[in-house]
């Protein structure tokens, strides 16, 4: 099964998503949960009225969703907080404020140590069950 990747990104008003390598599908929403919700829509919509699908969407497929640090880090700051990102990854929260505004942009190590240490509670997270 073939997967396709959707952008995320946090613009000054609201987030934007396309997809990857598939030009003309675009979504925008004020959360998340809604820019998701439109970029789905837009992928229906251009399945409908598109006779000829380019590669990437004919048959089945899975989505992955990227995000850049930036927008990534506003997005979680609904539930963690700084002192808490610093704890599962180890980096500074000062640091970790820097890529959240967009000041500074994240090494590639950095980015591989906010992916991997979010992925980790994450997956302690799900092994836990509640009596």
């Amino acid at each position: 099964m073939k997967t396709i990747i959707i952008k995320i990104e946090k613009g000054t008003d609201q987030y934007g998503a396309w997809v990857e390598g598939i030009p003309g599908i675009y979504g925008a929403g004020d959360t998340v949960k809604d820019v998701k919700s439109n970029i789905l829509e837009a992928i229906q919509l251009y399945e409908k009225y598109n006779e000829a699908l380019p590669k990437g969407l004919d048959g089945n497929y899975n989505i992955k969703w990227e995000f850049d640090t930036a927008s990534f880090l506003e997005y979680i700051s609904i539930v963690f907080t700084k002192s808490g990102l610093e704890k599962i990854t180890g980096i500074n929260q000062k640091q970790l404020g820097h890529y959240s505004s967009g000041l500074k942009k994240p090494r590639k190590t950095q980015i591989e140590k906010i992916d991997s240490g979010i992925h980790k509670f994450v997956e302690d997270l799900m092994q836990i069950h509640l009596v």
